[in-house]
């Protein structure tokens, strides 16, 4: 369950473009595929941490049919990397993190096809939620309906101070409909959640931050990339340590959020057996000892 391969690769970027595409094959176009399997290396400092970078900037990064089915390939794509410790959820488009559903695309589905395009992200979202590592998102322009949906997914919401983000789907006259009625309460409270969905307003990063939307609100700097820049510090603190003992401790916090006190206790007990017998709990005995960093493999 919490197997890690000992290999450690430096840091991957996955460019999601959204350039449309309406092939029924699961395959994706060359002219599509040469932007998509974009795959850069950084320094060994930086290793493990994976980047879902989301660049349809055309149309503030909003989820069309098409830039779902890259998004959803490369989640997929993510999940089967064996060194990864950290995934990051960013946009290149400046001053926007993503607008939500592509408006202008359901003005024209039927009922049906709003139905599937929905469901599509629900789960989209939920993929995002259930990926073994920490995930945080990176919002250094606003969230917008479907985009906060995304960020609400990740574990931990990093923020620069000029940006805004709210539910605003009742403003459509429909509702949250990728997770946002189930997370949002969870991370700011019932009646908190349902003000802010009746209400459909929109927050800046100040207030965001006073209701915990946002674990970490920073400046934004001249290159726009302020929430960037901290996520990465907090990627490079989370690498550092055992990879199996972080992935523990996430299915422990997530599954004993949704039981009572005594199965919690339970859950975090199994997870804990997991780790006992592992070569990098030994390891960091011995570095702590010897007064040496430790060097994790996961195994």
């Amino acid at each position: 369950m919490f197997s890690f391969k000992s290999n450690i690769i430096a840091r991957q970027i996955v460019l999601i473009t959204g350039k449309p595409f309406y092939s029924t094959s699961s395959s994706v176009p060359s002219e599509v595929r040469s932007f998509t399997k974009l795959i850069r290396h950084n320094t060994q400092e930086r290793a493990g941490i994976v980047e879902l970078c989301l660049n349809r900037p055309e149309a503030k990064n909003a989820f069309s049919i098409a830039f779902v089915k890259e998004l959803l390939d490369k989640i997929e794509e993510i999940r089967s990397v064996e060194n990864i410790r950290c995934l990051l959820v960013r946009s290149l488009a400046k001053n926007v993190f993503c607008a939500g559903a592509d408006l202008k695309e359901r003005l024209s589905a039927t009922n049906e096809q709003v139905r599937h395009i929905t469901g599509t992200l629900r789960h989209m979202c939920s993929l995002i939620e259930s990926i073994p590592v920490p995930t945080i998102a990176v919002l250094d322009g606003g969230a917008y309906g479907g985009g906060l949906e995304l960020a609400l997914a990740c574990d931990i919401r990093v923020g620069a101070d000029n940006i805004q983000m709210g539910l605003v789907e009742t403003k459509l006259a429909i509702l949250p409909g990728a997770g946002g009625t189930q997370r949002l309460q969870r991370i700011v409270g019932i009646s908190l959640a349902k003000e802010l969905i009746f209400t459909a307003r929109l927050l800046d990063g100040e207030e965001a931050k006073s209701i915990r939307l946002l674990n970490h609100l920073v400046p934004q700097n001249s290159e726009l990339n302020a929430a960037y820049e901290k996520s990465l510090s907090l990627a490079e603190l989370i690498v550092c340590n055992g990879p199996i003992g972080v992935r523990a401790a996430k299915v422990a916090i997530d599954k004993g959020s949704q039981v009572d006190l005594a199965t919690g206790m339970t859950l975090e007990g199994l997870c804990y057996d997991r780790v006992i017998p592992t070569q990098d709990r030994i390891e960091g005995l011995k570095a702590f000892a010897g007064k040496y960093k430790p060097i994790y493999k996961g195994v």
